[in-house]
């Protein structure tokens, strides 16, 4: 729990992805974050957390995953942006760009 907030409370934009091995939509999610990480670089980090392995982050009360997939987008401790569900890649494009301008 430590280290990943860590990661969160940083400058640089991170983008979470809350997932799970048996989850379909999730299995769809991965490529689009991919072709997003393709496409932005070194503009946002993008980081996956198997909700199965990490109970006590999906339960925590300020995140309130619950459910698979679950994208959250944090800068500076801040959550700026959060969305369930497979989210199309220009979307995502879009969020953080919109957030970096």
């Amino acid at each position: 729990m430590d280290s990943f907030n860590t990661l969160i409370n940083g400058k640089e934009m991170i983008l979470i992805d809350f997932f799970a091995t048996w989850c379909g939509p999730c299995q769809m999610l991965a490529p689009i974050l991919k072709d997003v990480k393709d496409t932005l670089g070194d503009e946002i980090k993008i980081f996956k957390v198997d909700v199965d392995k990490n109970q006590v982050l999906m339960g925590n009360p300020r995140f309130q995953v619950k459910g698979v997939p679950t994208l959250m987008l944090f800068q500076n401790g801040k959550m700026l942006w959060r969305q369930s569900g497979v989210v199309p890649k220009e979307e995502i494009i879009r969020t953080i760009k919109n957030f970096k301008d």
